[in-house]
């Protein structure tokens, strides 16, 4: 069994068959476990060299909110030549990289409707259960997630289906939006005889406009993707998220923008994201969004270090330190220039965190309704889920490439940055990945309040 030891400071090692990790050397009781060069976690007996290291003999130290300290440690990506991808450019100054017709549900009760306009025109639905008897907080996320959605610019032209009754009506919903070019129309089911048929009508006439657009050339600096981790093992953090984070960095060095969210999933790792803020006001709205997830486990009566999941554990991830300490590599060195909420939309380029739990399904809606063109979606233990955008599946490990090719469009552990950059550029340019191939596209919108 080959055994790596990943940083000089480590004490353990991880083999590259299982992702399962072995003490280097004797460790002490109540000694700290170092893997990546930090702790991630405290042993709870004496662990002989070369002894298996996981939920047995180790525990997390994690606890609390706070005590973060700017010390700022920036690096800043060599610049990259241009580059050019094929994209549709939108009246806004904005590209998309496909040109698909999207309905959207402003509540769950037109799913159905909704389902059946997509299958008799080829339009893509995104069905939700919300929108109906929220309030607060929970409706004003729905909302801002439906925008983001309703004004992405991977869609030709949406169709917004309401119903007439619900708390997030149609006149509050569509606030904002500019439906003047035709591309964006909206109706509630209460009003028409047929919603179906009038909703197929909608979609042809949106049909027959994005049918006239046409890819141009457009500079690689437009495009924004993001990053997200799902299924992990013990391979993660060494083989497939270091190489996202890499194609991160090149993408960032060229002008282009990359975000990370599963907030949560950074607990532990903190300090490898704040102080790459680019100013103090940047490292304390970090920082606030950090502290603001862990109280939300603290007020529901759960541990901030309520993570891994049973999957990640069983491919070798033990803690949640550990687990973030992965998480976080996907983010590559560039600095970080801004913070947003869930369903704010990225502004800048460079690297930013979206405010969001690391449930894969809101992770992935999330990044979508922010603008990500893409998704870079690493796993170790394998998933289908897709995103409404292409969602690019890379797996840390050649078996479950091999296993699952209908799932895994490429394999980190026998690739490198620049096929995995070539793969980015040929799914930006239209290349169909395996999501969108299987038809996997879904979405979820975080809750966390009341339903009357």
């Amino acid at each position: 069994m080959e055994l790596v030891l990943i940083n000089e400071r480590d004490n353990v090692r991880v083999s590259l068959e299982n992702g399962q990790k072995y003490a280097a050397a004797p460790i002490k009781k109540g000694e700290a476990v170092v893997k990546y060069g930090f702790p991630i976690g405290i042993a709870t007996e004496e662990i002989p060299a070369g002894a298996h290291v996981h939920t047995h003999n180790l525990k997390t130290a994690l606890a609390g909110t706070g005590g973060y300290t700017y010390a700022p440690s920036l690096s800043f990506p060599a610049p990259v030549p241009p580059a050019e991808i094929l994209a549709y450019e939108r009246p806004n100054g904005e590209i998309g990289i496909r040109n698909d017709i999207w309905i959207v549900p402003a509540v769950g009760c037109v799913n159905g409707a909704a389902r059946q306009i997509a299958e008799k025109t080829g339009a893509l639905a995104f069905l939700h259960p919300y929108g109906c008897s929220q309030l607060g907080g929970d409706l004003a996320r729905t909302q801002a997630i439906l925008r983001g959605l309703i004004t992405h610019p991977n869609a030709g032209g949406v169709l917004v289906l309401g119903l007439g009754c619900e708390n997030n009506r149609l006149s509050d919903l569509m606030q904002g939006i500019d439906c003047s070019g035709g591309r964006i129309r909206f109706f509630n089911a209460q009003d028409v005889d047929d919603e179906v048929a009038y909703g197929i009508g909608e979609v042809r006439a949106l049909q027959a406009l994005s049918a006239k657009d046409a890819r141009v050339p457009v500079p690689v600096s437009k495009l924004k993707i993001g990053l997200k981790c799902g299924g992990s093992d013990g391979l993660s953090g060494i083989t497939a998220n270091p190489l996202v984070g890499r194609v991160a960095d090149r993408l960032v060095a060229m002008g282009g923008a990359a975000a990370l969210t599963e907030i949560p999933e950074a607990f532990g790792a903190e300090a490898l994201l704040l102080n790459r803020a680019v100013s103090e006001t940047v490292f304390r709205q970090a920082a606030a969004l950090i502290d603001e997830w862990k109280s939300w486990y603290l007020s529901h009566g759960e541990k901030v270090s309520e993570n891994p999941s049973p999957g990640n554990k069983d491919g070798g991830i033990t803690t949640l330190e550990e687990k973030s300490l992965g998480c976080v590599q996907k983010g590559g060195t560039s600095p970080l220039v801004s913070v947003l909420g869930q369903g704010e939309k990225l502004r800048k380029p460079g690297l930013s965190l979206v405010s969001g739990p690391g449930n894969d399904m809101v992770a992935v809606t999330n990044l979508t309704a922010a603008g990500c063109h893409l998704i870079l979606f690493t796993t170790g233990r394998g998933t289908p889920l897709g995103a409404p955008v292409p969602t690019v599946k890379i797996s840390t490990n050649t078996p479950l490439y091999k296993k699952k090719p209908g799932w895994i469009d490429y394999d980190a552990f026998a690739g490198d940055a620049d096929g995995l950059f070539k793969l980015l550029l040929d799914v930006a340019n239209g290349r169909p990945t395996k999501n969108e191939e299987r038809g996997e596209r879904e979405i979820s919108i975080f809750k966390d309040g009341v339903i009357l």
